[in-house]
């Protein structure tokens, strides 16, 4: 090319060149946009007491839940179990957890009731406490310290029908969701179990309440647990969508008493 040519191409050198530099900008921005985007935030883990199987997967689906006993998840949170919320059947649990240090402030956030449950069609024949003092039924009932079975020996006290526990054939379950499931499966005549269980099976069993001036303040209460790695955030989001319009209307549907809001 000669260099009076060479001129004449100049502008389309400039030009290619700008196109480079343009592109390359466009590409900067758009990795910066990508790099801005908000970030999508990981299910938490919930440890909770198996009467809210139910319930909070209803309220805040999605995150990864792990029901069972209030003490025995209480324990796993004590030895490292990473949990960044608990939820448990009873104040003493979450309270003690706080007082060591492993979880905030726990919050009240639902409330229950005992009642007795027995199979569809009750080949039992039991239509009350009272027809349990023959001794000649087998029952369901919590293990001493599982919250259930502590809320179900105290009502039992208040209506002066304790002894129905050594006069029956009884078998001690770890959490309220073990009492339903022998009931609805007909493996006992008679479960003492919480009103909200009652009504998860409600197709299965038939329920009869007891007095109301017996029954044990049932609360539950829920705290975010204090390890390295809880995603804060995410867990305070979760307690207030517990305690909030959603939630309340979940557990109320769901057969919970609430405390005042």
């Amino acid at each position: 090319m000669s260099i009076s040519g060479w001129w004449r191409e100049l502008p389309r050198h400039f030009l290619g060149i700008a196109a480079v530099l343009f592109s390359a900008t466009l590409l900067g921005c758009g990795g910066s946009a990508a790099s801005e985007e908000p970030r999508v935030a990981e299910p938490i883990t919930v440890y909770a007491a198996s009467s809210l199987r139910d319930a909070l997967p209803q309220i805040a689906p999605g995150q990864r839940y792990n029901f069972a006993s209030s003490g025995t998840l209480q324990t796993q949170i004590e030895r490292g179990a990473p949990a960044d919320v608990f939820a448990s059947a009873s104040p003493q649990e979450a309270q003690a957890l706080s007082r060591a240090g492993l979880c905030a402030r726990p919050v009240t956030f639902a409330t229950n009731d005992v009642v007795m449950l027995v199979p569809q069609r009750d080949p039992g024949g039991v239509r009350s406490v009272h027809d349990l003092r023959n001794g000649t039924r087998r029952l369901a009932v919590g293990a001493a310290g599982v919250p259930v079975g502590d809320y179900t020996r105290e009502l039992l006290a208040r209506m002066r029908a304790s002894s129905i526990l050594s006069t029956n054939t009884v078998t001690l379950e770890p959490d309220a969701a073990g009492i339903t499931a022998k009931v609805a499966l007909g493996s006992v005549d008679v479960g003492f179990t919480y009103r909200t269980d009652g009504r998860i099976v409600a197709d299965r069993v038939d329920m009869i309440g007891l007095p109301r001036w017996a029954q044990p303040p049932v609360r539950y209460q829920a705290c975010i647990v204090r390890r390295d790695g809880t995603d804060t955030a995410v867990a305070r989001k979760f307690i207030n969508n517990l305690v909030g319009k959603k939630g309340r209307a979940v557990l109320r549907s769901g057969g919970f008493g609430l405390p005042p809001s």
